[in-house]
C-alpha cells in the first residue's frame, strides 16, 4: 500500500491510501487479475506483459543511499589501533573486491577517516598561526622561519622512529607531530630571543658572536626542557599502563622527534639565524632610498 493523495478538510486531512483487499494478498495468481492501460487508451491484463514466475529471494535487501549494500563488522584485536587495522583492510579490499563493487567505512571507522584526513590542514595550520604570532613579536618576516628551521628535523626523526619501531602514523603519531611543534621551537626561541636582544642592545655585536653567546647562555635551560619532556613521554613510547601500546606511537613519535631536533637544532638554528639576519641587513639596505642631492646654486652673472 501506499499514499497516492491528501484530502483537505476544513478542520483536518486525510491520507488516501491504495491498498489491495486482504483476500487477493494470499495467492499470486491475484497478480493476472491486474489490467493495465496500452496506448490507445484500452486495457490488457498484466500476463499478456509480464511472465510471473516463483522463486526464492531475500526478504530484506539493505542500501547504502541508492544502491544495495551489505555491512560487514570487525571488532579491534587486543593491542591493535584502529588505523591499522583501516590500512589491512583497504589493503586486502584492492585485492579482492571486484571493480564494480565500491567500499566505503561506518561508524568509527568513517569518523576516524574523515578526521585524520583533517589532520595534515591542522598541522599546516598550527604552523601557520605560530609563524604569525612569532612574527609579530619579532616584527620580522625572516626570523620567524629561523625559529621553525627545526620542524623538519622533528618530523623526519619522528617518522623514522615509527618506522624503525613498526608502528603506522595514526591520530595518536599526528597528536605526537602536534607536540613537537611546541616542543622544538620552544629551544630555538630561547636561542633567537636571546640573540635578538643582544644585538638590540649593543648594535657593534655581530650576530655571529650573538647566537654564539646566546647558545651558551641558553644550552642549560634547554637541556633541562627537552631532558623533562623526554622523561615524560619515555613511559608513552614504552607502552606502559592500561591502553598503553595504542597510545605507543605518540610516545615513540616525541622521543625520536626530540632526539633527533636536539642534536641538530643546536647546529642548524644558528646557522639559519645568521644567513637570515645577512638577508636582512641586506633588504634593509635596499630599501634605504640615497638622498637626493640639493640643486646647485646658479652663479650671478
Amino acid at each position: 500500500m501506499r499514499q497516492i493523495s491528501l484530502i483537505y478538510a476544513p478542520t483536518n486531512q486525510y491520507e488516501v491510501i491504495v491498498e489491495v483487499e486482504p483476500q487477493f494478498q494470499l495467492n499470486p495468481e491475484a497478480l493476472s487479475k491486474l489490467y493495465m492501460k496500452s496506448a490507445n487508451g484500452g486495457v490488457v491484463p498484466l500476463s499478456a506483459v509480464a511472465k510471473l514466475t516463483q522463486s526464492t529471494g531475500f526478504l530484506v535487501i539493505n542500501h547504502l543511499g541508492e544502491f544495495p549494500s551489505a555491512t560487514i563488522s570487525f571488532n579491534l584485536a587486543p593491542g591493535s589501533s584502529l588505523g591499522a587495522v583501516v590500512s589491512q583492510i583497504n589493503k586486502f579490499a584492492k585485492s579482492s573486491v571486484p571493480s564494480g563493487v565500491s567500499m566505503t567505512f561506518q561508524g568509527q571507522a568513517q569518523a576516524f577517516q574523515q578526521s585524520f584526513q583533517n589532520l595534515g590542514w591542522l598541522l599546516l595550520l598550527a604552523t601557520l598561526i605560530i609563524y604569525t604570532i612569532l612574527g609579530m613579536l619579532y616584527e620580522s618576516f625572516l626570523h620567524p622561519i629561523t625559529i621553525l628551521s627545526g620542524l623538519p628535523a622533528a618530523g623526519l626523526g619522528a617518522l623514522l622512529t615509527l618506522m624503525l619501531f613498526q608502528h603506522v602514523l595514526d591520530i595518536y603519531g599526528i597528536l605526537g607531530l602536534i607536540m613537537l611543534i611546541g616542543i622544538v621551537k620552544k629551544n630555538a626561541i630561547m636561542m633567537i630571543d636571546y640573540a635578538i636582544e643582544r644585538r638590540r642592545e649593543n648594535e657593534q655585536v655581530s650576530a655571529h658572536d650573538a647566537i654564539y653567546e646566546a647558545c651558551l647562555t641558553r644550552f642549560r635551560p634547554i637541556m633541562m626542557t627537552t631532558m623533562a619532556a623526554l622523561m615524560g613521554s619515555i613511559p608513552i613510547a614504552l607502552g606502559l599502563g592500561a591502553g598503553g601500546e595504542s597510545r605507543q606511537p605518540l610516545g615513540l613519535a616525541v622521543v625520536g622527534g626530540l632526539l633527533v631536533s636536539q642534536m641538530l637544532t643546536l647546529y642548524i638554528t644558528p646557522v639559519v639565524y645568521i644567513y637570515v639576519d645577512g638577508l636582512q641587513e641586506r633588504l634593509k639596505r635596499g630599501h634605504q632610498l640615497p638622498k637626493s642631492k640639493p640643486a646647485a646654486e646658479k652663479a650671478p652673472v
